[in-house]
């Protein structure tokens, strides 16, 4: 019986490095890392008419843990915030990179960063990581949401070191059924509260008996002030 050509890949050491292609192209080493990522917690950004919005399920087990130390929004500039999925080590690691080059940005041109300059140095900060030996991939999705110049931007990476900008977005555990979601109900025309409204609503249905508000960080930087505000339990009731 033949074996299945990951096994036989597997078996002759071309997943022994992320720098070794298999012969039929693949990095195995790359690829092991975006199930990774897939078995991560979820979190959806999207574009609205006067913001974006982050929404980030914490996935807490441990009744001993404080929730607001286990936060999956993180805020890299007063006017950008992100999420991620994976292995969040990993993500703490890029985002305090990218934390110092925005406040380096500020200093030197006394002007706030753009938010494509910050994904572009965590994609290419994952791209090297899969081609330099003596090192393993970044185990980790990473979305961004912030304002240019009024202008509302989401952009997500992926392990490889690719990134695009999205109108919504989903990373990590379901995303491709969250993104299947988002593709029938979003609308460009949707403000802050309705897309906070259409997050937890996805949440709700994927997730069933599970859910509770008390799970989520959500996230949102309205155009107007371009800061970030983060509700918490009590003013996320009204949403539902």
């Amino acid at each position: 019986m033949d074996m299945p050509s990951e096994i036989q890949h597997q078996a002759m050491g071309y997943d022994r490095a992320a720098t070794m292609f298999s012969p039929d192209g693949h990095l195995l080493q790359v690829e092991y890392a975006e199930k990774t990522v897939r078995l991560g917690s979820s979190s959806i950004g999207i574009v609205c008419s006067n913001g974006i919005v982050i929404v980030s399920d914490r996935r807490i087990n441990d009744p001993l843990i404080v929730p607001s130390s286990a936060n999956k929004v993180f805020e890299i500039d007063s006017h950008i915030v992100g999420s991620a999925a994976g292995i969040l080590s990993d993500a703490r690691v890029l985002i305090d990179k990218v934390r110092v080059l925005a406040q380096q940005h500020k200093v030197t041109y006394d002007s706030p960063i753009d938010v494509e300059s910050v994904i572009r140095e965590i994609a290419n900060t994952k791209q090297m990581f899969t081609q330099y030996g003596g090192a393993r991939p970044f185990g980790v999705s990473l979305m961004i949401g912030g304002i240019d110049e009024s202008k509302p931007q989401v952009f997500a990476s992926d392990i490889t070191g690719n990134y695009f900008s999205y109108t919504a977005m989903a990373i990590g555990e379901n995303d491709e059924k969250i993104k299947e979601m988002l593709k029938m109900k979003y609308n460009k025309n949707l403000n802050i509260e309705g897309g906070i409204k259409l997050a937890l609503g996805i949440f709700k249905e994927v997730l069933g008996k599970n859910f509770e508000l008390s799970r989520f960080d959500v996230a949102y930087i309205p155009v107007k002030s371009s800061k970030v505000v983060r509700p918490d339990e009590n003013s996320l009731k009204k949403y539902m």
